[in-house]
Parts: structure tokens; sequence; C-alpha cells
């Protein structure tokens, strides 16, 4: 009688244990993939802290924070503040503007707006570096393609990337040429999940095209705007691949952007302090706008459900 009672409960208990270890278990991959990224992350930190260079270690050792206090009185940092901020809005603020507008011109679902939007996702597929490579070809002074279109119009010596002034123009534009149809598929995607009634209604009233899309369509669009803005913000802050491969940060330091420069700093200067210093920096200012994005979204959904 022992025995079998004994057998009956060990099931029971096993069956407990599962119950109270799963969500320790569902929860592991996500565990392992925080530490996978603390890592490296404190490591930096660490990096940071450090007089270090490769080329000279013996003179290895803590200077604390004085990495940091160097950059607030180091023009060039000022300088990458400034053009990786600015990159970042323009890149973001065009590619906003096109990707809502060819999403609205795409709203309405057809055979052929569902192709067209297949079509524009191309650029996205292609690799940024690649990209950059050729426009790079594209935008040659001597034998470019577009070089040789602008000359047919009467536009001699464009000099593309290869001039400080045309320079951030260049990089802009093959940045919206990769990263807008991101914006459009979310902004389209948004587009077509809003409820019907309010724009059936507006319909049967006669409410102007306007009123209907700054009233109705916007608001209801705002928490994809948001999210589409945070995560192309986010990513051209920490823009690399596209402005490296066509310009490596110049004509002089018309682009040394944030990346750009702690690669420099790292492999071409040896500076490990530094680099790991300056990327720190730059993971505060992406930490702090994108909490400045994530309230925004909070609020326009607290206030969502207010108004259900």
């Amino acid at each position: 009688m022992t025995a079998a009672t004994t057998e009956m409960q060990s099931p029971v208990k096993q069956s407990r244990f599962m119950r109270r270890a799963l969500p320790y278990i569902l929860s592991l991959p996500a565990l392992l993939m925080c530490i996978g990224i603390l890592i490296p992350f404190f490591t930096a930190v660490y990096y940071s802290m450090l007089r270090y260079r490769m080329n000279l270690p013996a003179m290895k050792g803590f200077i604390w924070f004085d990495n940091y206090i160097n950059f607030f009185t180091d023009p060039k940092f000022w300088n990458t503040v400034y053009i990786s901020l600015t990159y970042a809005f323009l890149t973001v603020g065009l590619e906003l503007l096109l990707g809502l507008g060819i999403a609205l011109l795409l709203q309405r679902p057809s055979r052929f707006n569902n192709i067209a939007s297949i079509m524009l996702l191309l650029p996205l597929m292609t690799a940024p570096a690649l990209a950059a490579l050729m426009w790079k070809l594209m935008t040659h002074p001597d034998f470019g393609i577009l070089s040789y279109l602008l000359s047919v119009v009467g536009i001699q010596n464009f000099k593309w990337a290869s001039d400080p002034a045309t320079a951030l123009f260049t990089v802009v534009l093959v940045d919206i040429w990769v990263y807008t149809p991101f914006i459009m598929i979310l902004l389209l995607a948004g587009l077509r999940s809003l409820p019907k009634a309010p724009f059936e209604a507006a319909a049967l009233d006669g409410v102007p095209r306007s009123f209907v899309f700054f009233r109705i369509t916007l608001p209801m669009l705002m928490p994809y705007i948001i999210t589409a803005t945070l995560f192309r913000l986010l990513d051209s802050i920490q823009q690399f691949d596209i402005i490296y491969a066509m310009t490596q940060g110049g004509p002089g330091d018309k682009l040394l952007v944030f990346q750009v420069q702690a690669y420099l700093d790292f492999f071409q200067a040896t500076n490990v302090g530094r680099s790991a210093a300056l990327m720190i920096i730059l993971w505060a200012i992406t930490y702090a706008l994108s909490n400045v994005f994530i309230k925004q979204w909070l609020k326009l959904r607290e206030r969502a459900h207010g108004a259900h």
C-alpha cells in the first residue's frame, strides 16, 4: 500500500517541479542573450577608463574618467556629435516624409500596389556597404552614370562625396535610398490596420481630405510613426557602413560620425581607451533618445486606452 502511494506521489511531484521550473527554462535564452550583451558592454566600460594604446602596452593604466573629461575640451569630439546628430535627423526626417508619402499612395490593397511595395523593398535587401560601393561608382566624377546625367542637364564637375560641400548630401541620399523602404513598409502596415469606421463616417459627411489626414489618419498612425522613427534614429546615429564605404569619414573630418571616429581611433591610432569611451558616450545618447521616444509611445497608448 505504501509503495503504491509513493509511486502515485512521484509523478505528482515531478509535474509540480516542471510547472515551477518551466518559467525559468523558457526565460533561459533571454537570460543568456542578456549576459551576451552585458559582457561586451562592461568590457567597453572597463577599457574606457584606461590609458591604453596597443602600440604602447607599457603605458597601460587606470585614468578613470579622464578619457571622458578630455572629450569635453576637444573640438573634434563636438564636431563628431554635431555631424552624427545632423546626419541622423536629416536621414530620419526625410525618410519619414518619403516613407509616409509612399505608404499613402500604396494604402489601397490592389495587385499593382502589392507588387510595387515588394519592388520598393529591394534596396532594403541590399547590404548597406554594397549599396554604398554601388553609389560610389555611380557618383564617380569621371565615369559615374549620375555624374553623366547631371552633365547632360548642364551641371558640370559635381564632386558628390569627394567635395566637403556635398559629401553629407551624398551619404544622406544613399541612406534614404536604402532605408526609406523600411519606414514605408511599417507605415503601410499601420495604415492598412486602421479601423475603417471613422473614414467611412468622414466620407459620408463630406469631410475634406486634409482634415481627415491631419485629424484622423495622422493621430491614429502616430504609434507606428514613433516606432519607425525610433528604430531608424537609433540606427542612423550609429551609422558606419555607408559613410565609411563611401568616404572613410572624409573629406577631412566632414563625416567623422561616432562609429567612424571610434573605428579610426581603435585601428589607426590604436587608442583603445579613447575609442571605448566614445562608444560609451554613443550608448548614453542612444539610451536617452530611446527613453524619450518610448515615453511618448506609452503616453499615446494610455491616451488610446482612455479613449476606449
